[in-house]
């Protein structure tokens, strides 16, 4: 139920006023800059035909710093705030949240599962809503919401159990249905216990599946079994690898403060020019790889310099 501005806060133990509020959108402030280019990504064109399909589902989250004043502080829906303005909507609906949790509510908020999603767009099928209004409320084509529809056919109850919470590409399920259920839980389950349910992963362990616990070949067109030997391997590997990811998720923090720390005593080494000049005359090779570590920003653009030198020598 929308109602007009609050005139005092509530006493309450919640974090927010239960009713919302209509709040011109001029009168909101951000918190953060939004980033550049936006307004050409996916996820900011299927807020805007969300909006312009079904209206504003999740109200924006906000704070007023001052009561004097009429001035509210942007704590979450940045990317709705301007979807509203770009559409020309003046006023947007607002909760009103009791303190500054600008730095915690995107952490504490449940998105939208999958599987939520499917039953969603199922419920509202069958209310009369049609395929091609979800298709642009989603900003998606008619057989991407087929896809979603169909999202759990040939899932056995406890696959769609791990996956009720989750989310995944909905193509995931069209892989699993390859698999029996035995097998599907398993493949979640190994999923899982990777902190990653990805297309890739899933793919990879629809090879490594057996043919008996496949569902997509039959008896007569179903290849040998490959040898004991590889399918060892193939195990042995992936376990090296989940291992070394893990090893690299627990060190990333702290060899990133280490290179951190030598990228800035690098810089005041080669500030000093009496010592610049010195490795310029004795190790120009050096020379070249501190200058490196000192101008590159990010790993991604040090990776991308390593590749262009890489190609220069090749081509002289």
């Amino acid at each position: 139920m929308n109602t007009s501005l609050p005139m005092a806060p509530l006493n309450t133990l919640l974090g927010f006023d239960l009713q919302t509020y209509q709040v011109p959108l001029d009168q909101l402030l951000p918190s953060k800059k939004v980033v550049d280019g936006l307004m050409v990504t996916r996820k900011y064109k299927q807020i805007v035909s969300s909006i312009s399909e079904v209206g504003l589902i999740e109200p924006l989250s906000v704070i007023q710093p001052d009561p004097e004043k009429t001035e509210y502080l942007l704590l979450d829906g940045h990317i709705r705030a301007l979807a509203l303005k770009n559409l020309g909507i003046d006023v947007a609906p607002c909760l009103f949240a009791k303190d500054d949790e600008t730095y915690t509510y995107n952490h504490r908020i449940n998105r939208l599962s999958t599987i939520q999603e499917h039953l969603m767009i199922r419920r509202a099928i069958e209310r009369g809503v049609s395929k091609e209004r979800l298709a642009k409320a989603f900003d998606v084509n008619t057989n991407s919401i087929t896809r979603r529809v169909n999202l759990l056919n040939g899932i056995c109850q406890e696959a769609v159990d791990l996956l009720q919470d989750k989310q995944f590409p909905p193509d995931l399920t069209r892989v699993l249905r390859n698999m029996k259920p035995a097998r599907q839980v398993e493949a979640i389950e190994l999923m899982l216990a990777s902190s990653g349910i990805t297309m890739t992963h899933a793919d990879a362990l629809l090879k490594a599946t057996p043919p008996d616990q496949r569902t997509d070949t039959s008896a007569s067109t179903r290849p040998k079994a490959p040898p004991l030997e590889q399918i060892v391997k193939l195990e042995k590997e992936m376990n090296q690898v989940h291992s070394q990811y893990k090893d690299a998720e627990s060190n990333y923090g702290s060899e990133l403060l280490n290179l951190v720390v030598a990228k800035g005593y690098l810089t005041k080494l080669l500030a000093n020019t009496s010592v610049k000049s010195y490795v310029e005359r004795h190790e120009p090779e050096i020379l070249s790889h501190l200058e490196l570590v000192v101008n590159t920003i990010s790993m991604e653009e040090a990776l991308q310099q390593q590749q262009g030198e890489e190609t220069q020598d090749g081509g002289t």
